[in-house]
């Protein structure tokens, strides 16, 4: 009698629907609301942050908000994300038997084909891509900290407890700044993005390729944020929140109110209800900045907290999640869309309040993309975007 022997599984293909956890879909899809917003006003203004620089009425709670809870806030939770979903794609690869060599072959081109996409983004659509600079830590991940231990891990708690301290320290800096200020009040202004002025669709790209490569140089670091997800996805923190509630509980409430004390005193600048001089701004800027790495942990955790209360999984829930399942496809949607509904050369929607238009593109785009992602899941189709990166890995 002959036994046959099955070949060793090298890899194992795609995440099935039946195996995905909630927060990590809801996460995503809630937040491309938020990377909306942030976008779509940089396209509008043709400049970052993408704020009126002279606000009235409404114009000032639109800043405030976006200054307070979007700006420097919303990369930070893909960023956890990203470094979440290697994780996952780690254990899922190891579980089906395969070698880890074979294992660290399937990330190493996964994450070369996010350079590979994120270079044409760049090129056709939007300078202010992420997606290259996610495959490029991604692979600094994969061959330095995918396969350490879990004190090797504990090192990136240690260091998000330095830069806790150090937005202390930047923070009185530009308490100092505020008091101190002597100078004619300086109103936030848009720092300009040639690419996004541009009056050619030619002129647009050729402003993007020497625009992307500083830009992505300069987000390089959010590798410490990437490690936080790769941490709390190594303690399955989001497929079982509720054995972790008090952690997300004390993430939350630190993550977020960081991130919003941090950002309010340039928020309260960019309304027009505060006047200080420019060094006082660029110092309520640069605690701006660096206090919003901080809500990154702290949107997921919050995300991680709603999920606990979710009881029945209502369309709403259902239709996000489903965006959250496409969030490479709805990333991408955003940037054809801002390029054909905001860009000079193309229907240049930007009319009367550029404020209110942008908050109002970025809405309806994300509502048309819920609505896509719903429609594609009930056919169990999985996006063009999610369909050939798996097609180019697997």
């Amino acid at each position: 009698m002959t036994t046959t022997v099955a070949p060793a599984v090298d890899h194992r293909g795609p995440v099935t629907g039946k195996e995905r956890a909630l927060a990590p879909d809801l996460i995503r899809g809630a937040m491309l609301l938020l990377i909306g917003l942030a976008n779509s006003a940089n396209f509008a203004f043709a400049g970052q942050p993408g704020v009126e620089s002279a606000p009235h009425g409404f114009e000032r709670i639109l800043n405030l908000l976006k200054l307070t809870f979007v700006d420097a806030r919303a990369y930070p939770v893909f960023a956890v994300m990203f470094g979440y979903g290697l994780v996952q794609l780690f254990r899922r690869q190891r579980s089906s038997g395969a070698t880890p060599g074979a294992v660290r072959r399937i990330l190493l081109k996964r994450n070369a084909w996010l350079i590979g996409f994120g270079l044409v983004h760049a090129t056709l659509l939007y300078f202010g891509d992420f997606l290259g600079a996610y495959g490029v830590v991604g692979i600094i991940c994969t061959l330095f900290l995918l396969n350490r231990g879990d004190k090797f891990h504990r090192i990136v708690l240690a260091i998000w407890a330095l830069m806790a301290v150090e937005v202390l320290f930047i923070g009185a800096r530009a308490a100092l700044a505020v008091v101190n200020s002597s100078g004619p009040a300086h109103a936030l202004t848009n720092s300009p993005n040639p690419s996004l002025a541009a009056s050619s669709y030619l002129g647009s790209m050729v402003d993007r390729l020497h625009e992307y490569p500083l830009h992505t140089a300069s987000v390089i670091p959010f590798i410490m944020i990437v490690w936080l997800g790769i941490w709390a996805a190594r303690k399955q923190i989001l497929e079982n929140p509720g054995a972790h509630k008090t952690l997300l509980t004390r993430v939350a409430v630190g993550g977020l109110g960081i991130t919003v004390v941090g950002g309010l005193p340039l928020a309260l600048v960019g309304a027009g209800w505060m006047h200080v001089d420019k060094s006082a701004v660029d110092a309520l800027s640069l605690l701006s900045h660096v206090s919003g790495m901080f809500g990154g942990p702290g949107y997921v955790a919050l995300f991680g907290l709603l999920v606990l209360r979710i009881r029945t999984l209502s369309l709403p829930v259902r239709a996000i999640s489903a965006l959250g399942q496409r969030s490479l496809s709805g990333y991408l949607f955003q940037s054809v869309s801002w390029m054909i509904l905001l860009a000079p050369f193309a229907l240049d929607l930007r009319f009367g309040s550029t404020a209110y238009t942008a908050a109002l593109v970025a809405i309806g785009v994300w509502v048309v993309s819920v609505a896509g992602a719903y429609a594609m899941s009930r056919r169990s189709y999985r996006g063009p975007a999610e369909t050939l990166l798996r097609k180019l890995v697997y």
